[in-house]
């Protein structure tokens, strides 16, 4: 009988605890992955909707993870915010849709933001308007936090995207809409072209074009009408001066520079703003705007039957009422005294108040 030295018991005593701790390991491994596979997918769904576990905002509709970075930048501390509202993200047509949704009652309430600016335009005043109210803040294509590149940027066209997104939230009809600047060319298209959709039509601050308003009639204005549709050359000028440009921009259009946007409003939309295809898409946004004269033109022929109303800047009611009324002969308006371009941030009793009686809690 061949005799075992004491290296040789050692060894093999080695091995089996090697062999016992494997097994172990394995066990262990094995009960992770079981638990990653429970855990994981509501990570994802956390993240996808940028929630706490104690939010009270709607399950997002289909969660997706988001392909933007920093989306949840200016939200992400604010405790208020993430009781009342989650971020969510859906791909549409190609297009991952970001939108801010809360609230739970039966009046479905869609704002739309304008140039240069996201959804975090109507922050101030999302929570005033959530009683009886879902509230849903969306991202327009190519714009904000919504990642790729639409097929055009006529508003018509975004107006199919924003349609698709309702549709797949389950906001199929008795949509209120809420638009400032080019959100308001979208939200006409939109009312126009999905008429059992949408309730109503509520816009803030814009030349709507067509039988009544052409862009020729105010394209002088102001400089950025006219800038912004040059084409490769708004994109070089700017790209890299984003901080420069809109600090620019954004006192310039407002009744009182030293307040509105705030600081973190104008840091939200200039991180956005920075992204190369943001850029891009809130320029194409201009370079549109004949091709959407002549889309109004042809919607136009069948007036808007809905409530319509337009809330102006100080001294630019006439413009505006008159761009409103080549879609419904019957929208009404009103100017808002010692506001300037951006009234969601600027006067935001007097909009909520608009809002309120615009669309009366049911």
């Amino acid at each position: 009988m061949p005799t075992v030295s004491a290296a040789g018991q050692n060894s093999k005593h080695r091995g089996t605890f090697v062999h016992k701790n494997q097994k172990r390991l394995l066990g262990v491994l094995a009960g992770l992955v079981a638990l990653a596979a429970l855990v994981l997918p509501n990570l994802a769904n956390a993240a996808a909707s940028g929630k706490p576990s104690a939010s009270r905002a709607p399950a997002c509709a289909t969660p997706e993870r988001p392909k933007s970075h920093g989306y949840d930048s200016a939200t992400r501390k604010d405790a208020a915010f993430n009781k009342e509202f989650r971020h969510c993200f859906t791909t549409v047509d190609g297009i991952q849709m970001h939108y801010v949704i809360g609230g739970s009652g039966p009046q479905t309430t869609v704002l739309l933001h304008g140039w240069p600016e996201n959804w975090y335009a109507y922050r101030g005043i999302m929570p005033k308007l959530l009683p009886g109210r879902t509230v849903i803040a969306v991202d327009l294509p190519g714009l904000g936090d919504s990642t790729g590149a639409p097929s055009n940027y006529a508003a018509a066209t975004m107006a199919t995207y924003v349609h698709d997104l309702l549709d797949r939230i389950g906001k199929r009809h008795g949509v209120e809409l809420v638009a400032h600047d080019i959100g308001a060319g979208v939200a006409y298209p939109l009312a126009a072209t999905y008429r059992q959709q949408v309730s109503g039509l509520f816009m803030i601050d814009f030349p709507l074009v067509g039988k009544n308003l052409r862009f020729a009639d105010f394209s002088n204005v102001s400089f950025h009408f006219l800038f912004n549709q040059q084409s490769p050359l708004a994109e070089q000028l700017v790209t890299g001066r984003e901080k420069q440009f809109f600090g620019y921009f954004y006192p310039t259009f407002s009744h009182s520079p030293h307040v509105v946007p705030s600081p973190d409003a104008v840091k939200e939309y200039v991180r956005t703003y920075s992204r190369p295809q943001v850029l891009h898409g809130g320029f194409e946004f201009y370079r549109y705007w004949n091709q959407d004269e002549i889309d109004n033109k042809r919607l136009q022929q069948k007036p808007l039957t809905i409530p319509v109303r337009m809330i102006s800047e100080e001294g630019f009611l006439n413009v505006m009422l008159a761009g409103a009324q080549g879609a419904s002969p019957s929208a009404t308006g009103v100017e808002v005294a010692g506001s300037g371009h951006w009234l969601a941030e600027e006067a935001p009793r007097r909009i909520i108040e608009e809002i309120n009686a615009f669309y009366p809690s049911k």
